[in-house]
């Protein structure tokens, strides 16, 4: 068995399943965390991997659109306190700025970059000590054109679009804000269903099919099924095909269509990211632990 108590925890946080059967799954797995996820969806009792990571981390997602660059970031604070604290709400401003204009390639990169007479890095060093907490720059997303960018809840979800239109109408501002929104509200995956990865359907037709089975369906009504239940998560999971929040009659690609006619021009998206506080980050819970630990034993 390579796995132990920390494993089940993270199964556990990941899936919202009882100890028991994250056991089970990460045995049958050999203690692969990937597979035990697979095992536990096949069986119907996992929900879906889309919302495995339970969010645990406090701090904040900013953002900032310029003419022709969009930025998106997030930094970790240890509690919501400190997340709502002016100097850290102005120093994650900050960054972003530096992230626009200097362009760093990553978190390594952005460090050493100037935020006024000292560097990134020492900026963040300086606020650790002030504020009193660990805080941590995660990451970004940087966006080159027309960007438009959405803020949930003081910094909780923060999406970044990029768009290419050739003017910016009031008609395409509206529509920029609603595309956020339906990013921000529905968390999509890919953009459209030709996005998705060959490997990543097989996959997920591998799991609805082992599904369909276990409930005992006639073989030859099966794979009907399945093909709609892939229909089904492309619906759910490619921005283009979701139902538009606005108005369920529409999907978004025909929402974007009937504004395009509208203003007569083709607006298109040309890719999205969505940051959500903390997601896929745990704090550290000692109690949770123990108790697995025992039911290990």
């Amino acid at each position: 068995m390579n796995f132990g108590a920390n494993e089940v925890a993270e199964l556990r946080e990941k899936t919202g399943c009882g100890m028991m059967d994250c056991k089970k799954a990460l045995t049958e797995a050999n203690g692969n965390m990937v597979r035990a996820i697979e095992v536990l969806r096949e069986r119907g009792v996992a929900v879906a991997a889309k919302k495995a990571g339970r969010i645990a981390a406090e701090g904040i997602v900013a953002a900032i659109t310029k003419p022709n660059v969009g930025v998106l970031i997030e930094i970790n604070s240890e509690t919501d306190f400190v997340a709502k604290n002016q100097q850290f709400i102005e120093f994650s401003k900050a960054c972003a700025e530096v992230v626009a204009t200097e362009n760093p390639a990553n978190i390594s990169a952005l460090l050493t970059c100037n935020l006024g007479e000292k560097t990134v890095e020492e900026e963040l060093k300086e606020k650790i000590l002030v504020i009193g907490e660990n805080l941590k720059i995660r990451r970004f997303a940087r966006f080159e054109g027309t960007t438009r960018s959405y803020i949930h809840g003081d910094g909780r979800i923060g999406v970044l679009v990029l768009f290419n239109p050739t003017n910016q109408s009031s008609d395409f501002e509206e529509l920029a804000k609603d595309i956020a929104m339906q990013i921000a509200a529905h968390n999509p995956s890919w953009l459209a269903r030709t996005d998705v990865a060959q490997k990543t359907l097989e996959k997920e037709r591998q799991i609805l099919t082992a599904q369909v089975v276990s409930e005992g369906k006639p073989e030859n009504i099966a794979q009907k099924i399945v093909d709609g239940r892939i229909e089904k998560y492309y619906k759910e999971n490619c921005l283009m095909e979701q139902e538009f929040i606005k108005n369920p009659d529409l999907n978004v690609s025909e929402y974007i269509d009937s504004i395009s006619k509208k203003i007569n021009q083709q607006i298109n998206i040309v890719q999205f990211t969505r940051f959500e506080r903390g997601e896929g980050l745990q704090k550290k819970e000692d109690n949770f632990a123990n108790e697995v630990a025992e039911m290990l034993n």
